[in-house]
Formats: C-alpha cells, sequence, structure tokens
C-alpha cells in the first residue's frame, strides 16, 4: 500500500503570498514612518531602518542610468520572466514540500513584491540597513530578503548529498 502524496502547491502559494503581504505591509510602515531620505538607528553602527527609493536593481545598480525608464522597462521585463519561470519549476516541484519549494516560493513572492513596486510606482522603497564595521550593505527590504533566503536554500540542496531514487 502506498501514501497518498497530498499537493502541496497550495502551500507554496500562501508562504509567496505571505511574502508579498509582509513585504507591502512594511513598506507602507517605513514610508508613513520615516521621512524619505531618513533613517531611524534600530542598533547603534550595526541596523538601521531607513527609507530611500531605488529605481535600479539589486544594490541600487543602474540607479544613476541615463536612460531611467529604459532601465525600469527592462527590470520589469525581466522580472515578469522570472517570475513565469518560477511559476513553471514550482508548478513541477511544488506538489511535495522540499527545500526547492520552499525556496522557490520565497524568491516569486520577493519577485512579485518589488514587481508590484516597480509596476505601480517605478521604484521599490529599501528600509533595511546594515553596517559591519566599514562596510556599510546596500538598503535591501523584506522581499530582497525572501528572494536571498530562497536562492541561498537551493545553493544549500545543491550542496546536499543526493539521496538514491528508491
Amino acid at each position: 500500500m502506498t501514501a497518498r502524496i497530498r499537493d502541496a502547491r497550495w502551500l507554496m502559494i500562501v508562504i509567496a503570498a505571505v511574502v508579498i503581504l509582509l513585504d507591502r505591509l512594511t513598506k507602507l510602515r517605513v514610508e508613513a514612518k520615516i521621512g524619505l531620505g531618513h533613517h531611524v538607528v534600530v542598533i547603534d553602527h550595526v541596523f538601521w531602518i531607513s527609507h530611500v527609493l531605488n529605481t535600479g536593481a539589486a544594490f541600487s545598480m543602474f540607479d544613476s542610468s541615463k536612460s531611467p525608464l529604459l532601465v525600469r522597462n527592462l527590470l520589469i521585463g525581466f522580472s515578469v520572466v522570472a517570475v513565469l519561470v518560477v511559476i513553471g519549476v514550482l508548478w513541477r516541484v511544488g506538489r511535495t514540500i522540499s527545500i526547492t519549494s520552499v525556496a522557490l516560493a520565497l524568491i516569486l513572492g520577493g519577485a512579485l513584491g518589488n514587481l508590484y513596486d516597480r509596476l505601480r510606482f517605478g521604484y521599490v522603497v529599501d528600509f533595511l540597513e546594515v553596517h559591519i564595521r566599514s562596510y556599510h550593505w546596500p538598503d535591501f527590504n523584506v522581499a530582497d530578503s525572501a528572494i536571498v533566503c530562497g536562492a541561498c536554500l537551493l545553493l544549500i540542496e545543491m550542496l546536499l548529498p543526493q539521496r538514491a531514487s528508491e
């Protein structure tokens, strides 16, 4: 007698939706409470909550482009393609709960969170600012964090020894 495997794709959609919701709520809170360009120190010399607008890509790459509309459209196009690819892969592997399916759900939620901002506002609100000694990590947000966590989970799974198929 074989155990019936329930379809876990609904759970992956919930994970992605929670990421989107947390991303929106935190961005709205930052916009309401912290003036643009200002910050609040959480841990002195280490962690700040800031309010910056990112019109570029990750780490504000291309933020100072001479063609901001082109950069915006390319980033939107790339995000749409990435979202479609992740949805396709998640549809195939999301039937079971695995490191891969959870990682893809995190990436999907993060990509959709930032895509929403780019489409609606033309920029992404970043607000998490980290300083370690003299190094200043570029500001990021919940969506970025979910994407990075998802990518790290995929990397970890790739490095783990694979079990032989039964």
